[in-house]
């Protein structure tokens, strides 16, 4: 279960790096809002607040879900809040086991364009820091521009490298690091294009659980934190 792991993973970090984190969390505080550039424009504060998930649509846990459930829907609005390759957020909410959850973004929406059109961000960490052995929670994304008609991206893999599934890369992106969370080259988390399924625009994402085990607690399944508009119909 990802969250237990966490929770030994911080368990097990050394003073040093204890002591490293606490010096970068006073710095992060005092570091421009996500989405800022150093000028502190304003602007470019609210064109980011504009791309992210504004309602939950509709939620169907799995078996074993429960952790995040009663912070929705703002647990899953806004910016994700990384923790990098090492651990994992704890900011989110498990879907469960074959758990679903759509979201949408108000009046925007994801466009093709260039690259990346979005990216889903799963509270994924590296085992011992090796980018191979990601501590993975697999799921399938769909996207839809009317919330009945989805195209889906496949998600087939059972081992790494998990392909076009969402939940097996780290968030390196979070609130006041300074990381944009809508670059898909420095965020971290799970990017996907529009182009890949011959699909030009979405108002809707779909993330259903792939995972296929027993389990027991109440954090089972992909754990959603956050999905972005890279390539958004209002900037």
């Amino acid at each position: 279960m990802r969250l237990l792991s966490i929770v030994r993973s911080m368990l097990v970090l050394s003073a040093a790096t204890l002591g490293m984190a606490c010096s970068s969390s006073e710095d992060a505080a005092n570091a421009p809002p996500t989405g800022a550039d150093a000028s502190g424009d304003g602007d470019a504060v609210r064109a980011a607040g504009e791309r992210f998930i504004t309602s939950v649509v509709s939620f169907t846990p799995g078996a074993c879900a429960g952790f995040g459930q009663t912070k929705m829907p703002g647990i899953v609005q806004g910016p994700p809040k990384g923790a990098g390759n090492l651990q994992g957020s704890l900011d989110v909410v498990s879907l469960g086991y074959h758990g679903e959850i759509v979201v949408s973004f108000g009046s925007n929406a994801i466009v093709d364009g260039p690259g990346a059109d979005f990216i889903v961000f799963e509270n994924v960490f590296d085992i011992s820091g090796d980018p191979q052995r990601p501590y993975a929670e697999p799921a399938e994304v769909s996207v839809s521009d009317d919330g009945t008609n989805w195209t889906t991206f496949p998600c087939t893999a059972t081992s790494y490298p998990y392909g076009a599934c969402a939940g097996w890369h780290p968030i390196y992106s979070a609130p006041g690091n300074g990381i944009s969370p809508t670059d898909p080259n420095t965020a971290g988390g799970d990017a996907f294009d529009l182009a890949a399924i011959g699909v030009t625009h979405a108002r809707y994402v779909r993330i259903v659980d792939k995972m296929a085990a027993t389990c027991s607690g109440s954090s089972a399944g992909f754990d959603l934190d956050a999905v972005s508009i890279v390539n958004a119909e209002v900037p």
